[in-house]
C-alpha cells in the first residue's frame, strides 16, 4: 500500500473545495478532481472511498480546523463583550484570509452533507460557546435567550458582511470592501442589541 502524500491530500482538499464552490455540488466529480490536480482517479482512492467520503472527511478536517481558529485564545470565562468582540475579531481573520473554505461551508449547508460534517466536529465548540454564553447569563451580562436568537443577532450581521466582502458588493451592486471601521461599528450595534 502506498503511504499519504501530505502535499497531495492539501492539493486535493483544496482543489475539491474550490471546484464545490465555482461547479456546485452537482457539477463536482471525481474525474475532475483527479484532472485538476495532476493525478489519478485511483490516486484518490487510496485517501477516500468515494465522492461522498472525498467530501465529508474534506468538510470535517476543516471544520475542526476553523473551530480551533475561532477558538485561539478564546476562554469562556471572559466577560461578554471581549468574549464575542474575540469571537468576531477569529471569524472575520479566518473567513478573509480562506474565503473559499466560506463559501464551500456555504455550498455544504443547504445540502444533505450538512448533516454528515456537522455534528462530528461541533461538540467542543458547543461546550465552550454554552459556557461562555451561561457564565454571561449568570453575569447579568446579557438576558437568557433560545441559542437560535443569540446567533441570529450575534453572528449573522458578521456573515453579511463578509459575504458582501467575498463578493466585492453588497446589495444593490455598490462596490464593498470590509475594513475595521464597518466591521467595529456594527459589532457595537450587535453588542448594544444583546446586552441589557
Amino acid at each position: 500500500m502506498r503511504t499519504r502524500n501530505e502535499e497531495k491530500v492539501e492539493l486535493v482538499k483544496q482543489k475539491a473545495m474550490e471546484m464545490v464552490v465555482s461547479d456546485g455540488l452537482e457539477g463536482f466529480s471525481v474525474n475532475k478532481l483527479a484532472k485538476a490536480c495532476g493525478i489519478s482517479v485511483a490516486t484518490l482512492y487510496i485517501y477516500y472511498k468515494d465522492k461522498d467520503d472525498l467530501i465529508t472527511q474534506i468538510a470535517n478536517e476543516e471544520a475542526e480546523r476553523m473551530n480551533e481558529i475561532v477558538l485561539k485564545d478564546f476562554d469562556p470565562e471572559l466577560p461578554f463583550a471581549e468574549g464575542l468582540r474575540m469571537q468576531w475579531k477569529n471569524r472575520a481573520k479566518h473567513m478573509m484570509e480562506h474565503p473559499v473554505n466560506m463559501q464551500f461551508f456555504e455550498q455544504l449547508r443547504t445540502s444533505t452533507y450538512h448533516h454528515k460534517t456537522t455534528s462530528a466536529t461541533m461538540s467542543r465548540f458547543k461546550d465552550v460557546m454554552g459556557k461562555f454564553m451561561s457564565n454571561a447569563v449568570a453575569r447579568g451580562e446579557i438576558n437568557k435567550m433560545p441559542v437560535e436568537v443569540y446567533w441570529s443577532v450575534a453572528f449573522s450581521p458578521l456573515y453579511a458582511l463578509l459575504r458582501f466582502h467575498n463578493e466585492g458588493k453588497s446589495m444593490g451592486g455598490k462596490p464593498f470592501s470590509l475594513d475595521n471601521k464597518v466591521l467595529w461599528s456594527t459589532f457595537d450595534l450587535v453588542l448594544k442589541a444583546l446586552t441589557p
